[in-house]
């Protein structure tokens, strides 16, 4: 898709389309209002002052539109592409991945964010420990700001710019 078609779609059709890159309803809506936007980078700076004026529900709204990180069934093509250091994980990780992923959940009540693009499986392992420790005001800013990623690189890709 290109800007213009972008900017041109119907606004229920817009939405959906920026759902794809974030999974908060309020923030598409946000986004579908922004338009038309003249460049990516003019749209990329919508979406982060979108997300940024967000409540914590539309970010866990946002997040809850993920899979976990080693989810063998990934929630579309772009978080698959996402997840790519986990294809050859060995099983030894995976598990421990598993367990460390129920232990953020039980924490933090929602799923572990990060913006997994170009990270192995040892690298989100250690962000993943390192992050458990965190407080729960502390750590919803980090995955606030891993889904402020994330959103930017789908913005991208939903243009064809990836």
């Amino acid at each position: 898709m290109t800007l213009a078609q972008l900017n041109g779609l119907d606004p229920a059709d817009a939405e959906t389309e920026f759902r794809r890159c974030c999974g908060s309803a309020r923030w598409a809506r946000g986004m579908v209002e922004a338009r038309p936007f003249v460049s990516i980078e003019a749209m990329t700076r919508a979406g982060d002052a979108c997300w940024a004026a967000q409540a914590p529900e539309d970010w866990l709204e946002a997040f809850a539109a993920h899979p976990e990180i080693g989810e063998q069934k990934a929630a579309s093509v772009w978080s698959t592409q996402e997840q790519a250091g986990m294809a050859s994980a060995a099983q030894d990780l995976r598990a421990r991945l598993a367990a460390l992923n129920a232990a953020y959940r039980s924490r933090f009540g929602y799923i572990f964010i990060v913006c997994a693009t170009g990270k192995s499986l040892a690298e989100m392992l250690l962000m993943l420990e390192a992050r458990l420790s965190n407080n729960p005001e502390i750590e919803l800013r980090i995955a606030v700001e891993e889904q402020r990623k994330i959103t930017g690189l789908r913005l991208a890709k939903l243009i064809g710019d990836a």
